[in-house]
């Protein structure tokens, strides 16, 4: 059973109507053990013998309540009756929609509200529909958003009824430019809130996202063929796009992107990125946490060079609006590099590795202007550091350090083959 529950794309548990222990059976040892097998996929619980229920038993509401509060992966609960044909098709109905269009991705049935990953992908919807970047959809964007996504254009008078509701319930919804981010997402929390889960799910599939409310893989490549002396960087159209978008969110114009205003940048991604190794505190940063130009630039470039689909998909997250192919480039194999010696690379890999308390750390820590410490701290990962550095001529290079826990036998190798060690 457990093989053909993992390979469900929905779940119906059952019980008896004329039985309130069977009920009891879902919540004391059915749903606990789909939760022990890590079955994550939506659950419709039926009440089946409609037909034989007492009425002096509680509502299904009040029944299933606590239930559901406790068991957040239940979509829907429903009676029906194969006896007298009542509710039966609604049960089919139910158990398609919660494939099609699940709740539990978008909308938090405890705080009522959406979830946070559903506010990312509609708020980079938002802005992609608002062409003027006046923070407001007016209403020829929000006909083309209609056209784009349900292939038929608004009345006006359908407009005007839009921004009447919002206004109401939400009066910071609307302004005089048209519908503002906050309108927009109070319309799809009362979407979904009323049922309408298949209106947000058919926006969001519109532009790119599947049921993890992230961009599907066939739109990104998912590899980028390369041989083991060659590696990923971005392109001068891919930088200058990240240069313009650094100084769009540096609001305090202090050269710097605090981390307030870095999480600003990446609201319109699922996550944000940096937040956990290897890229956090990998670039250099001023006393107020924040990151200059270079150290932006220079995230960047370590997450192209370790994860070049995730740098992809967060540059298209963050507004690219380019071609995919465009931002990425393939450098030449080191060996050519070594024959015409010279190298067109941008960003250059340096591993570190050497005995305990050799000053690894310390070597990382200069290249990220972090002052000497005498103390000594144990070091338990892996690491990395990257910042802009200065060649003869005033060319800037990207270097890109990896401190190495102890020395593998793999790695090691004669003086005469160090130039392996960068890529």
């Amino acid at each position: 059973m457990v093989s053909e529950c993992q390979a469900a794309d929905a779940i119906v548990l059952t019980y008896a109507c004329d039985r309130p222990a069977t009920l009891d059976r879902l919540s004391t040892y059915w749903l606990p053990e789909l939760r022990r097998l890590d079955i994550k996929v939506p659950v419709i619980v039926v009440g089946c013998k409609l037909d034989l229920r007492d009425e002096q038993q509680m509502s299904l509401e009040q029944v299933m309540a606590p239930i559901m509060q406790q068991f957040r992966e239940i979509e829907t609960c429903i009676e029906c009756s194969a006896l007298r044909q009542i509710q039966v098709p609604e049960v089919f109905y139910y158990a398609q929609k919660a494939v099609l269009h699940p709740t539990a991705p978008l909308f938090d049935q405890e705080s009522q509200s959406l979830k946070p990953r559903c506010v990312r992908a509609l708020k980079r919807i938002f802005i992609l529909c608002d062409h003027d970047r006046d923070g407001a959809l007016s209403d020829a964007e929000l006909n083309d958003f209609q056209v784009r996504c349900f292939n038929a254009p608004l009345q006006p008078t359908e407009i005007v009824g839009v921004k009447k509701v919002v206004q109401e319930k939400m009066p910071e919804g609307v302004n005089e430019h048209g519908l503002t981010l906050t309108g927009f997402l109070f319309l799809h929390a009362l979407f979904i809130e009323k049922g309408r889960l298949e209106t947000t799910w058919t926006v969001l599939r519109k532009f790119g996202y599947d049921n993890d409310l992230k961009l599907r893989d066939d739109l990104l490549p998912s590899t980028f063929k390369k041989a083991p002396d060659q590696s990923v960087e971005m392109t001068n159209e891919a930088v200058d796009f990240l240069k313009g978008i650094f100084y769009m969110f540096d609001v305090d114009n202090d050269g710097a992107l605090r981390p307030a205003e870095l999480d600003d940048l990446f609201s319109t991604a699922p996550d944000s990125p940096w937040s956990d190794v290897p890229y956090k505190d990998a670039a250099e940063k001023n006393v107020l946490g924040g990151l200059s130009l270079e150290g932006f630039l220079s995230e960047w470039a370590l997450m192209t060079l370790l994860d070049p689909a995730s740098s992809l998909a967060n540059l298209i997250y963050v507004g690219y609006p380019g071609d995919p192919a465009s931002a990425f480039q393939i450098t030449r194999r080191r060996r050519l590099d070594r024959k015409k010696q010279q190298s067109q690379r941008n960003v250059f890999q340096c591993f570190v590795f050497g005995p305990k308390n050799a000053g690894k750390s310390a070597l990382l820590n200069s290249l990220i202007g972090r002052n000497f410490s005498t103390r000594y701290t144990v070091t338990t990962s892996e690491r990395f550091a990257a910042n802009f550095v200065e060649l003869p001529g005033g060319i800037k290079k990207t270097l890109v350090m990896k401190r190495f826990l102890k020395i593998q036998s793999t790695i090691c190798c004669p003086a005469r083959s160090l130039w392996h060690l960068v890529t």
